[in-house]
């Protein structure tokens, strides 16, 4: 099988809640054998890990729950019964962290170095993470 997949945006949203729809489709690339070889060192750590520590939830458990149901609403559901229960200010907070992380923070430099990896480093428009996503697997350019 070929490694060469990207997951979903992490702006997409699941009720809400952005970067957790890209959690679960790294998971599902993974397990077909699809995603994009640079992702495996990652996969459970970094935001992933960061995500399920804010949800209270166990990534194994997460990444068992995933393989066996595909609505990603009803994960989420799932997550809501089995960690924390999450509101529209979990949601809000969560969403304000995930899309400013990277700018001005202790990211900002794990950050620079991914665009300098990538040939993005001369690209100042690229201030967050999950910014860098966007440009690095190509949504935009």
């Amino acid at each position: 099988m070929s490694s060469d997949q990207s997951p979903i945006s992490a702006y997409t949203e699941t009720k809400g809640l952005r970067y957790f729809p890209r959690m679960l489709s790294k998971i599902r690339l993974q397990t077909a054998g699809n995603l994009r070889e640079d992702f495996l060192e990652m996969i459970g750590n970094g935001l992933d890990a960061r995500m399920c520590s804010f949800l209270h939830i166990d990534y194994a458990a997460l990444r068992e729950k995933t393989l066996t149901t595909f609505n990603d609403d009803e994960i989420f559901d799932w997550v809501n019964g089995n960690g924390r229960t999450i509101g529209e200010t979990d949601i809000l907070v969560w969403n304000h962290y995930v899309t400013k992380l990277g700018w001005r923070d202790q990211v900002t430099e794990s950050l620079a170095n991914r665009k300098q990896s990538s040939g993005l480093s001369d690209r100042n428009e690229i201030e967050t993470m999950i910014e860098y996503f966007e440009y690095d697997e190509g949504r935009k350019s």
